[in-house]
């Protein structure tokens, strides 16, 4: 819902971050990957319930996933396969997350942990499965021309996402409720995307 707003005011400080990289010869795909092995770091410091380092660990892996985008841009080596290698280690570092919260008070938070995660699989196939049927109609893409593939807004997309994360870590004693209260968005969003989605490849698909 935010992402249209929020993403370009985080194009020119991206770029600014980007340029000096690009000077050095890192790739876009080392950013990419760099930042998931940060992030996934979060996982076993959840675990042992070290929030504060599991906040700066979520931070800098979302700060690490724009800035790749942005070198890919700057250097001119957007491409399909890095877009797939992004996307792909962004669920798996949003499911790492969700997981280290579980792990860390299984009693307590893994009900509600589980419900996230069959949220963010909502979100997610839907998500994708739009953006595989877009690309293959050649559907344009009117607010976010940069993305490598169709993006499909929502009620939680990449903003709110970030700041839940941010949330659930800072008032870790009331992950359990703070989950439930986000799964409820992602399956909202869910809802809207499948009858979105759906009626705009069939109006699509009748021109």
């Amino acid at each position: 819902m935010l992402d249209r707003w929020t993403m370009p005011l985080t194009h020119r400080p991206l770029k600014c971050i980007a340029r000096p990289l690009k000077q050095v010869g890192i790739t876009p795909d080392q950013v990419t990957l760099t930042a998931f092995l940060i992030g996934i770091s979060a996982l076993p410091l959840l675990a042992y319930e070290q929030y504060g380092l599991a906040l700066l660990a979520i931070v800098l892996n979302r700060l690490g996933d724009g800035v790749d985008g942005a070198l890919a841009r700057l250097s001119g080596l957007t491409s399909d396969a890095g877009g797939f290698l992004d996307i792909g280690l962004d669920f798996v570092f949003y499911a790492a997350v969700v997981l280290g919260f579980a792990l860390a008070k299984p009693a307590q938070n893994a009900l509600a942990a589980a419900l996230l995660l069959f949220a963010f699989i909502g979100t997610g196939t839907s998500f994708l499965a739009f953006a595989i049927a877009a690309k293959q109609q050649a559907i344009e893409r009117p607010h976010f021309p940069n993305k490598a593939f169709y993006y499909l807004e929502g009620l939680t997309e990449g903003t709110e996402t970030v700041m839940a994360l941010v949330v659930f870590c800072l008032f870790p004693k009331h992950f359990s409720i703070l989950a439930i209260l986000f799964s409820i968005a992602c399956l909202i969003t869910t809802a809207t995307r499948l009858w979105g989605g759906y009626w705009t490849l069939r109006r699509h698909e009748s021109h």
